[in-house]
């Protein structure tokens, strides 16, 4: 089973495309991406079969977290951390895993998930429509420094990669689910390195230009108790390393349907 829903892929354009998260300097374009509403089908991850990290890049999976508060900083950081790295670790045999950053997200009321979702207003990040890929290969690489000092992820030979654990945090995801786009479906020109400026840091990820071939998937009600895992970098060459991703609307939602809310984790893996 299929449905179409819209996602927003960047517009081609000439110049890298720069966004801001915050209110730019004066005089300063808030970003000069632009992007276009595309109807895509997104076929039912639960009724065909079972994915890879390695080829699709990604696969769900069960896993029942010992956390009671998610939007309790300390404890995220102490159990949760610790239970992620251990579910990278069996899906990917990594002798290392380490977390280094989380994100709980709620969908905001009435609004459409086309935007990167993120206010200024220091409230909890929204959901991201815009079809992207947390890490380019150039920021892929510089995470190995960032995570293990006298590393360079440039010059060093062994295998590393980045994995998104995606969780829901309500009973059971209604109305703005994640969608994941086939890794193997995706050509290397139609990723597109961006500026990503945050008040205190800045990075760099890939936006996503439009191709009819793309294939998209998502998993249905998805559940407190699942796990979305999709890889966001690999410095193997023969496996996926890049899984375009983005939050839809779903044609119909129950009225009643509770607002999304998720956390997602971000894991390097050293193999």
């Amino acid at each position: 089973m299929s449905l179409h829903a819209e996602f927003s892929y960047l517009l081609p354009m000439q110049d890298k495309p720069y966004t801001y998260l915050y209110p730019p300097p004066a005089g300063i374009k808030r970003e000069t991406a632009r992007y276009q509403s595309c109807l895509c089908e997104v076929r039912d991850a639960r009724q065909g079969p079972e994915t890879s990290l390695d080829v699709e890049g990604f696969r769900l999976v069960e896993q029942r977290s010992e956390v009671a508060d998610f939007f309790d900083w300390a404890e995220v950081k102490s159990l949760y951390y610790r239970e992620c790295a251990t579910l990278a670790r069996q899906l990917t045999g990594a002798r290392l895993a380490i977390v280094f950053d989380h994100l709980v997200r709620e969908r905001e009321a009435g609004r459409p998930a086309l935007g990167f979702g993120r206010a200024d207003d220091g409230s909890p990040p929204a959901a991201v429509g815009r079809v992207h890929n947390d890490y380019t290969a150039a920021s892929g690489r510089r995470r190995l420094g960032m995570q293990c000092p006298g590393m360079d992820g440039d010059t060093w030979d062994g295998r590393f990669s980045i994995l998104n654990i995606w969780r829901p945090l309500v009973g059971e995801v209604l109305d703005t689910p994640l969608g994941v786009c086939d890794a193997s479906s995706v050509a290397s020109e139609d990723l597109v390195a961006t500026d990503i400026h945050y008040p205190s840091r800045s990075g760099e990820i890939y936006l996503c230009t439009h191709a009819q071939g793309h294939r998209w998937h998502y998993y249905p009600r998805m559940r407190r108790d699942e796990a979305l895992v999709f890889k966001s970098f690999d410095s193997a060459a023969d496996v996926a390393s890049f899984t375009p991703h983005a939050a839809f609307d779903l044609p119909q939602v129950p009225p009643d349907a509770p607002l999304r809310k998720s956390i997602e984790t971000r894991v390097l893996l050293i193999y």
